[in-house]
C-alpha cells in the first residue's frame, strides 16, 4: 500500500466518526509519526544483490505481529529464504492495542480481527498446528500431534498465556495461548470484567454501560464501587490497567453520573509507572478526576456470586537490629481486606505458554530468558525470543515488537552468516498511548534508561488530540501496511 492509500484510508475513518481534517493536516500527522516513518521514506526491500546469500532452515513460532513481521523480513533480506511458520490460530494476527478502544466503545470486535492467512509472506511455509515441546539439543519443535518439525534456526514469538486460573475463584476459567479467545464462565457476568481478550473488551464496554444505567437509578448518597487491578507478574500492555479507569471516568463523566461511583485501583507496585515523569503526569490525572489508589496491593480472590474481591497488601517492617551489618533486618508482612464492588476490571497474571516456558528453552519465571540487547537465548545461540514471550526487561507490547524484530533478523542473519559479533543491538523501546479520555492520549514513550524517549517535537507528558488520531486512525493502518509486511 502507497502512502496515498494510507491518507485515504485514515480521512475515510477519521469522516466516519465525524472529525474534519484536511488532507494537508493529516500528512502532518502521519509525517511525524514514528509508525509511518519507513512507509513515507520509501522503504523497499533489498535489491537481490544486497540480499544475503546465508542459508537455513527457519523456524518461527507463533504467527502474531512479531512472528509474522520477523517472517516478512527474512523474506525479504535471504536470497534463498526457507522460513516456516508454526502458529494454529487462522486469526492470530488480531490489533490488540484495540482492545482498549473497543472497551471504549469506539472500535467494534471485527475491527481488529485478521486472518493469519492474508499475512503470511508468500515465501514462506506455514505449518497450522500448535507446538507442545521443544527439542534445542536436537533442533526440533514437537507439534501436539506429536510430529517433529527439525529446524536450523528458531525464533520463539509465542506471546503470553493469560492465567487468570491463578485467581482463587477464576480456576475453572480456560486461560488462552497467544491471541486465542477465551472460553470463560465467570469473567463477563456480575461485574467481572477484563479487557485482555477481544470478547472480553466487548464485554467490558457493557459493563461499563451497565453501571451507568444502575447509577442513574441511585437515590440519596449511595456510590458504586469501581475497582480496577494490576498484576504482579509481567504484564503485556502493562498501561492497560490505567487506560480502562480513564476510558470508564469519561463514559461515566459524560453521562451525567461521576459523583454516583467511586473509583479505586490497585497495584502490586509501589508507583504508578516507571518513569518518573510519567508517575508524576499520572498522579496528576488520577487527582483532577478523583480516582483513589493504593500500592503494593494485588488481587487474589474473587467471589463473583457475591461481588466479593479479596486484595493482598504487603509492606516491609524493621525487625531485630543485625549488630554484624550494622542495620535493621527487613521483614515482609501482608494483610489480606476484602472489598464489596458492582464493577471489577482483572488484570490476569501472565507468563509465557508452557509448550515453552517448561520447555528446555523456558525458565523457572516461565518466559525465555534471552540477552535483552541482542535478543538471542542465552543458552542456544540458534535460538532467538522476541515479543511478548522474552524474558527482557520492559518489552511486552506492539511499539517494542516493532524495534525487536529489525534487531531478530539481523542478528540471525549475522549468525547464519558465522559472523564473530552480532551488529543489532535493542534499546528497550517501548511506548504506551494512555488514552486519558474518549478523545485525548498521553503518548508515554521511554527505554533502559528510565527516561522518556519521545519520537515527537512535544512534551509527553501532556494529553492530546492530535496522539488520539494518531492512536484511534493511524496506527492500526501503519502496523498491517507497514509492521507485518516487514517494511518499518
Amino acid at each position: 500500500m502507497d502512502s496515498n492509500k494510507i491518507i485515504d484510508e485514515v480521512l475515510e475513518e477519521l469522516e466516519k466518526e465525524g472529525h474534519k481534517i484536511s488532507r494537508r493536516d493529516a500528512m502532518k500527522l502521519i509525517a511525524i509519526s514514528p509508525v509511518a516513518a519507513g512507509v513515507f521514506a520509501n522503504t523497499v526491500a533489498p535489491t537481490n544483490a544486497e540480499a544475503s546469500s546465508a542459508t537455513g532452515k527457519i523456524v518461527i513460532v507463533g504467527g502474531g505481529l512479531s512472528g509474522i513481521a520477523t517472517a516478512a523480513k527474512l523474506c525479504k533480506k535471504l536470497k534463498n529464504p526457507d522460513v516456516t511458520i508454526i502458529e494454529p490460530n487462522p486469526i492470530s494476527v488480531s490489533y490488540q492495542a484495540g482492545q482498549t478502544l473497543i472497551s471504549a466503545g469506539v472500535y467494534k470486535k471485527e475491527d481488529i480481527i485478521y486472518q493469519t492467512k492474508d499475512y503470511i509472506p508468500k515465501d514462506a511455509k506455514w505449518i497450522q498446528k500448535a507446538a507442545k515441546n521443544f527439542d534445542p539439543d536436537n533442533n526440533k519443535v514437537i507439534l501436539e500431534d506429536g510430529s517433529e518439525v527439525s529446524y536450523d534456526y528458531l525464533v520463539v514469538a509465542m506471546g503470553v498465556t493469560l492465567n487468570y486460573g491463578a485467581i482463587e475463584g477464576l480456576e475453572g476459567e480456560i486461560t488462552t495461548l497467544g491471541n486465542s479467545d477465551v472460553v470463560r464462565k465467570k469473567i463477563g457476568k456480575n461485574g467481572v470484567y477484563s479487557l485482555y481478550f477481544a470478547d472480553g473488551s466487548v464485554d467490558t464496554y457493557e459493563g461499563i454501560q451497565d453501571i451507568i444505567k444502575k447509577a442513574k437509578e441511585i437515590k440519596g448518597g449511595e456510590k458504586l464501587q469501581l475497582i480496577f487491578t494490576d498484576s504482579p507478574t509481567a504484564i503485556k500492555c502493562g498501561g492497560a490497567p490505567k487506560k480502562i479507569m480513564y476510558i470508564a471516568h469519561d463514559l461515566i463523566k459524560k453521562a451525567g453520573v461521576r459523583d454516583k461511583v467511586e473509583m479505586l485501583f490497585y497495584t502490586n507496585s509501589d508507583k504508578l509507572f516507571s518513569v518518573p515523569e510519567y508517575a508524576e503526569a499520572i498522579e496528576k490525572q488520577y487527582k483532577e478526576r478523583d480516582f483513589k489508589w493504593d500500592f503494593k496491593t494485588r488481587l487474589v480472590a474473587v467471589d463473583t456470586e457475591n461481588r466479593v474481591a479479596t486484595l493482598e497488601k504487603t509492606w516491609m517492617e524493621k525487625g531485630e537490629w543485625d549488630k554484624d551489618l550494622e542495620e535493621y533486618e527487613m521483614i515482609k508482612k501482608s494483610e489480606r481486606i476484602t472489598k464489596k464492588f458492582d464493577f471489577l476490571h482483572i488484570v490476569p497474571p501472565q507468563k509465557a505458554p508452557d509448550a515453552v516456558g517448561k520447555s528446555p528453552l523456558g525458565s523457572p519465571a516461565s518466559w525465555v530468558p534471552a540477552h535483552k540487547e541482542t535478543l538471542q537465548h542465552i543458552k542456544y545461540p540458534n535460538v532467538f525470543a522476541i515479543g511478548d514471550c522474552a524474558a527482557v526487561p520492559l518489552g511486552k507490547t506492539g511499539g517494542s515488537a516493532r524495534k525487536q524484530y529489525h534487531v531478530v533478523v539481523d542478528n540471525l542473519i549475522a549468525v547464519m552468516e558465522k559472523k564473530d559479533k552480532l551488529p543489532a543491538a535493542y534499546d528497550g523501546y517501548t511506548v504506551c498511548p494512555f488514552i486519558t479520555s474518549i478523545g485525548t492520549v498521553m503518548f508515554a514513550e521511554f527505554d533502559w534508561s528510565g527516561k522518556p524517549a519521545p519520537s515527537f517535537p512535544l512534551d509527553p507528558t501532556q494529553e492530546r488530540w492530535l496522539m488520539w488520531l494518531l492512536k484511534v486512525y493511524l496506527m492500526k493502518p501503519m502496523i498491517y501496511h507497514g509492521m507485518l509486511p516487514g517494511r518499518i
